[in-house]
């Protein structure tokens, strides 16, 4: 399964490898967004205390007067544009807290694809070594554009797929409202269409990648307005094969989770993400994951190459020096 985020790798060995946010995005947004990335929670069963979320006054009828599948649609273009991106730079921090420890990160979207600078580890500025092997790590990368290139095109293949699995979504799930649509409490003034999903018996999955839609379910609250997806929460309530279990083997109760917001000029983007999953890689050996990912400090930056955004994160003084 591809949920292995990639833009999670360990920056203080240096090797040219590229953060790939917008990767991560696919990824949650395909399996999330695609039905089953939603967070610890058995699905429809979650009373108001286990969920975090408050009733708040019942969306108007009329926004529920249309098949909750429609909501689906509009969302998936959404997201494809947002996937995308095309002409829309950001930067932001990253705090990642996974096997490889706590690590905040200096993220820049370059036209080339997102490159990240370690800034923090354990929530303590770096140490000298430490941000030596940093500096040569994003040196190396510029040393090295070949390198560069060839995880991009991996970034590229990723999209791709992320791509291909939201475009089915709409088929893939049965939709329907949720009771009394209980809203998040997180958005003050923002009315949330809230809408609980489930693997549609009668969707073939075209392909193996496809099969993660088979075993996910969840609940996703939407704006009413944008249409933007800004909680997606959803379990893995029965064991998902790729390959016929030889590639992969993800267990039943795994869980994941995914906030969104607008960061700027009507762009939308990942503002937390939890993952905990089981997986069983070629028959071999089982992996449990645990991460947690938070982004913060989004501002708008102008189109520029991976280069010169290395550069800019490396003319960057760290915090606490």
């Amino acid at each position: 399964m591809k949920f292995e985020q990639r833009s999670q790798r360990d920056y203080s060995t240096p090797r040219p490898q590229p953060i790939r946010p917008a990767e991560l995005r696919s990824l949650v947004v395909l399996l999330l967004l695609l039905i089953s990335s939603l967070a610890a929670y058995p699905a429809r069963a979650m009373s108001q205390s286990q969920a975090g979320t408050i009733v708040a006054e019942k969306p108007p009828a009329s926004l529920l007067s249309t098949p909750p599948r429609a909501w689906v649609v509009d969302t998936i273009a959404l997201e494809l544009n947002a996937l995308h991106h095309k002409g829309s730079y950001l930067r932001y921090r990253m705090h990642i807290v996974d096997a490889k420890g706590d690590q905040l990160r200096d993220v820049i979207e370059s036209r080339d694809g997102a490159v990240a600078r370690l800034i923090m580890r354990d929530g303590k500025p770096l140490t000298d070594e430490q941000d030596k092997a940093e500096r040569q790590r994003l040196n190396d990368m510029l040393a090295n554009p070949s390198a560069f290139s060839k995880h991009v095109h991996s970034d590229d293949s990723g999209k791709k797929i992320a791509d291909s699995l939201m475009r089915l979504m709409p088929d893939a799930m049965i939709y329907t409202y949720v009771p009394g649509q209980p809203q998040t409490g997180k958005n003050p003034g923002m009315t949330e269409v809230v809408i609980d999903y489930e693997p549609n018996p009668n969707f073939h999955p075209p392909t193996t990648t496809a099969e993660a839609l088979t075993g996910l379910r969840g609940r996703a609250w939407i704006d009413s307005k944008s249409k933007q997806v800004v909680r997606m929460e959803g379990n893995i309530f029965k064991g998902i094969n790729f390959g016929w279990g030889m590639l992969a083997h993800i267990y039943p109760g795994g869980t994941l989770t995914l906030e969104q917001a607008e960061a700027a000029n009507s762009r939308w983007i990942f503002t937390h993400f939890t993952e905990r999953l089981s997986v069983r890689a070629l028959m071999v050996k089982t992996i449990n994951v645990k991460t947690d990912v938070d982004a913060t400090d989004f501002h708008t930056v102008s189109e520029m190459s991976y280069q010169d955004a290395i550069h800019t994160l490396l003319n960057t003084p760290l915090p606490g020096r």
